[in-house]
């Protein structure tokens, strides 16, 4: 444990100089998860293993063990249920059965559906192999024993993926129990059309993104498109204000509960939030980030913070829509931690089931440990990533030189940041991220941003203090 905590300090810089990545590794589940546990887990700062493949560098494909012999089938319950990503899904299936013959299952659930029922489904008759994150969720579930560890998987991974990869898919005891497949960055999304024919010029500091906000309010359109109606979108608006406001360190700890929300340096956050709410799409609650979406796709608004996600509604109109999407980094605001770049780049991958037809005595282990072997190469992860460009691959051996131009710029981007983080409610305890904590809690902000927030995050810190101890 000390290892990882000593990793969540170390640099992006450090990184590319030694091949270990320090962030914020905290997952979270969401408030159904921390309601069917009477115990937290403790939240731990961990590496978080965003390290991307350099475009043009040539990598020995890591090798995929396949047991002599494999039959029948194995199953896959996926939260891959847009349109996009769930034909990448089902290719990578293919895939692997056309090298296999072992014949894949996959059960498509609802992303927020999936999320909120996680616990039940793990513990019920879940399917072999199931989509998740790295790092606090990771680990949760493998504390919990809803999910086997795949050791001998990741002797056969270990060349295709660096250190700080292994650290955000190993447990607390020691064990490896996830694969990752990809990440992507967090930024300001744009249409190059869009911003060519007004004349708009990409900012660089806050006071240049506001006056390009009101430009746009004059020019009829809504500055920023927004969207928090399944709770979690915003909290990446507070992610980027924080870690450009206060800076990387501050807000881990403010994730893991060494600093308070009463603290001065939130409100300002908030208030900044606030000045900038003006810019903001009205109805958030009411929207899916899909349909935020639409007004960038449509011209209707001139910017986005999101994922690199936001591209698959792109890819879904034609290619060349898709080529008209650039993104930048959130703004600076002058200050110290200008230096660090700071942004959020999440993890995505896969675990078995330990509930499942596999992991049962006499199951079929054999088919789902070399699915997920499969699942962790760079043939596996070009299969997906050519039909859902919104992400890079985790596997070095990836072939990037097929990347697109906004696969290439989000190497670059994740890269280039010094410190990075997985999100809000993937950094912080399960039962302060979910329902009936900060997502409602920034609903309430959004709802109402100009109410007491010196009181608003009084009431913020009450919750967290109301929460049983982390064990």
């Amino acid at each position: 444990m000390d290892e990882i905590t000593r990793a969540s300090q170390v640099s992006r810089r450090e990184v590319l100089k030694k091949g270990l990545l320090g962030a914020a590794g905290l997952t979270v589940l969401p408030t159904v998860i921390a309601a069917c546990s009477s115990a937290a887990a403790t939240p731990v700062v961990t590496a978080a293993p965003v390290v991307t493949p350099v475009p043009g560098v040539s990598v020995t494909p890591a090798p995929v063990v396949t047991p002599k012999g494999l039959t029948g089938t194995v199953s896959l319950g996926s939260n891959y249920s847009d349109a996009i990503p769930k034909k990448a899904m089902q290719d990578m299936a293919d895939a692997f059965t056309k090298k296999t013959t072992v014949a894949v299952t996959v059960n498509t659930v609802d992303h927020g559906t999936f999320q909120n029922q996680i616990t039940s489904y793990l513990g019920g008759k879940p399917e072999d192999v199931f989509t998740w994150f790295s790092g606090f969720r990771m680990r949760f579930f493998a504390k919990q024993g809803y999910a086997l560890a795949i050791d001998d998987v990741w002797t056969t991974l270990k060349s295709n993926y660096s250190d700080a990869f292994k650290v955000g898919s190993t447990g607390d005891d020691g064990h490896q129990y996830f694969v990752p497949i990809y990440n992507y960055p967090w930024a300001v999304f744009y249409r190059k059309s869009l911003f060519a024919d007004k004349g708009y010029k990409v900012p660089a500091t806050m006071d240049d993104f506001k006056a390009l906000c009101k430009q746009m309010q004059t020019d009829k359109l809504t500055p920023i498109a927004f969207a928090d109606k399944d709770g979690w979108p915003a909290m990446g608006t507070f992610d980027i204000l924080n870690l450009r406001l206060n800076g990387y360190q501050f807000h881990v700890d403010l994730m893991a509960g060494k600093e308070k929300w009463t603290d001065a340096k939130v409100i300002a956050v908030f208030n900044l939030w606030k000045d900038l709410m003006p810019y903001h799409q009205t109805g958030a609650a009411g929207r899916i980030w899909q349909d935020a979406a639409q007004a960038l796709v449509k011209k209707t608004a001139g910017m986005y913070l999101l994922g690199m996600f936001v591209s698959q509604q792109f890819k879904a109109v034609d290619d060349a829509t898709l080529a008209d999407l650039d993104f930048f980094p959130f703004p600076s605001l002058g200050n110290a931690f200008d230096a660090e770049k700071a942004l959020d780049a999440p993890i995505d991958g896969f675990m078995i089931a330990a509930k499942s037809p596999a992991g049962q005595a006499g199951g079929e282990q054999d088919n789902a440990r070399a699915f997920v072997g499969f699942l962790g190469t760079g043939a596996a992860q070009d299969i997906y990533v050519a039909a859902d460009p919104s992400n890079v691959a985790a596997a070095k051996d990836a072939d990037t030189t097929k990347y697109n131009a906004l696969q290439q710029k989000a190497v670059t981007l994740i890269g280039a940041a010094q410190k990075i983080t997985q999100f809000m409610d993937r950094d912080t305890r399960p039962d302060f991220a979910g329902a009936n904590g900060m997502q409602n809690f920034i609903l309430k902000f959004i709802s109402n941003p100009s109410q007491d927030l010196t009181a608003f995050t009084q009431s913020i810190q009450k919750f967290w203090d109301s929460l049983p101890p982390a064990s």
